[in-house]
């Protein structure tokens, strides 16, 4: 594997370990796979769109792809606080079974796809070009603006949130909260609004995610079936973990473009998908090592 290809699978990978976290975020505390994630990319990556529209005449350059990024990820805060008060909410104060969360979770994924497509039609959008140069050089290695801006927030973004999860007090309630909700709950913590302020972070990364997938794949309405990728890596990382979704993605991001080298970008999906599997029957708890168990 050549430096080259290095590079560009660390950005790609960056961009998976966003959507990851975002996942595993909300897996760590309510321990189902929040699906309804790939919906919210899908709808805040328009959203983004829409805010470049806007800006496109009073900004150039980095100010706009800053508005875009920032308008993106207000979206997706705003978004997810929505989807755990209306989907999940009264099922957790029901103590609701965890294959209903699961249903909920695909509803209201479906639900913002079908929204994109009501309002934006099933048209493919592009982004608009937000810097003069297209790529860069340095030390014999080429790499696109779009992949190198990918690599830094993402790993801002995600420095930004490993530091409130392990620096902040609302970080000590996330993590208590994954361990025991009814022992938090005695010792004084608010699970609603730990779990809401959770769902707002795994938003924001949501929405960040969809921004740069909207750059690299364009935009359509199943753009968040990507969200794939996310769970593979926290699959492969191990689905309790948060650093290791993190690992996880990086590894996927490499491996992938490893692959569409050697095979091709039509076939390469399948060997990850075959990799997962190698992962869940031979080493079920992925990288990370973390046994959790379903209980929502």
């Amino acid at each position: 594997m050549s430096l080259q290809q290095l590079v560009n699978g660390m950005s790609l990978g960056s961009v998976y370990a966003l959507i990851a976290v975002g996942f595993a975020m909300v897996f760590n505390i309510l321990k189902f796979s929040n699906f309804s994630h790939g919906g919210l990319m899908t709808l805040t990556a328009y959203i983004g769109y829409v805010g470049t529209i806007l800006f496109v005449k009073q900004l150039d350059s980095i100010p706009l792809f800053l508005a875009t990024i920032t308008t993106a990820a207000i979206a997706g805060g705003v978004v997810a606080m929505g989807v755990e008060r209306v989907a999940f909410r009264r099922l957790r104060n029901n103590n609701s079974p965890v294959i209903y969360y699961f249903i909920s979770s695909i509803t209201m994924g479906i639900l913002m796809e079908n929204l994109v497509t009501v309002f934006a039609s099933s048209n493919f959008y592009s982004y608009p070009k937000f810097f003069a140069s297209t790529a860069i050089t340095f030390l014999s290695i080429t790499i696109a603006v779009s992949d190198l801006l990918m690599l830094l927030f993402s790993t801002c973004a995600l420095c930004i949130i490993m530091w409130v999860l392990y620096k902040t007090k609302i970080g000590l309630a996330i993590r208590a909260l994954s361990y025991d909700v009814n022992t938090a709950s005695l010792m004084g913590m608010d699970p609603n609004f730990v779990v809401m302020v959770t769902f707002i972070a795994s938003g924001v990364l949501g929405g960040i995610s969809g921004v740069f997938l909207g750059i690299n794949y364009t935009l359509y309405p199943q753009l968040g079936q990507l969200i794939v990728k996310g769970f593979i890596a926290s699959v492969i990382g191990g689905l309790g973990s948060i650093t290791g979704a993190m690992i996880g993605a990086v590894l996927l991001g490499v491996v992938e473009v490893t692959l569409i080298g050697l095979v091709g970008a039509g076939i390469a999906p399948a060997f990850l998908f075959i990799i997962m599997l190698l992962f869940l029957l031979i080493r079920p708890r992925g990288i990370a090592g973390v046994i959790v168990q379903e209980k929502a």
